[in-house]
């Protein structure tokens, strides 16, 4: 008889509680939103206009009827991106920098995949994501912004190449590195600021 083809090896991922994963995304789509210029001129801190009513939103309700919702935000996270990580190359070792859209491959890859598990779900995007709400259900306000950066506490940073380099060793916790993060953004500046950790290696 045949030897029986061994079993690949199953890979192995620590778990992260989902209201982690929520809470980064959160916090990633809130960025992307108040980042956006455009018709309702908020920070303006990528060029795009997906999140207002003749930008975006005009757009992706005719093409994508059921889904354009999640698909304005989707957009508007991936300008943000884009932006991230442009100033990330401009460091001398641009992928010892972990920020809100690099965190890593593992991280990366299990908040998109949340992304779109929501996305395929069918609830409305603050309905999944309830921390949405109180910002993007209001009227821009800067000061409004600048509120919810500071809920997350301050960040100790210095100046760098490519943006606020937050002092101190990459927190282990989601929820502490989303703080982190966030709280990097203080104060708030005219062109993204890109806080950021550094791994030692």
């Amino acid at each position: 008889m045949p030897n029986a083809t061994p079993e690949p090896p199953q890979s192995h991922r620590e778990p992260i509680p989902v209201s982690d994963l929520d809470r980064l995304l959160t916090a990633q789509i809130l960025l992307a939103w108040a980042g956006e210029g455009g018709e309702e001129k908020r920070l303006a801190w990528w060029r795009s206009d997906m999140t207002s009513e003749y930008g975006g939103e005009d757009l992706f309700q005719r093409l994508l009827p059921n889904t354009w919702r999640w698909a304005v935000l989707q957009a508007a996270r991936e300008a943000a991106r884009r932006v991230d990580a442009d100033l990330r190359g401009k460091d001398h070792d641009p992928d010892r920098i972990v920020s809100l859209f690099r965190l890593g491959f593992d991280l990366d890859e299990r908040v998109e995949e949340r992304f779109h598990d929501l996305k395929r779900a069918g609830a409305e995007p603050r309905v999944a994501l309830p921390g949405l709400g109180p910002l993007m259900d209001e009227p821009w306000s800067r000061e409004g912004f600048l509120n919810w950066v500071q809920g997350h506490g301050e960040s100790e940073w210095v100046a760098r190449t490519a943006g606020r380099h937050i002092e101190g060793s990459v927190p282990l916790g989601v929820d502490r590195l989303v703080h982190g993060l966030v709280g990097g953004l203080a104060p708030v500046s005219d062109s993204y600021p890109l806080p950021h950790f550094r791994r030692s290696k």
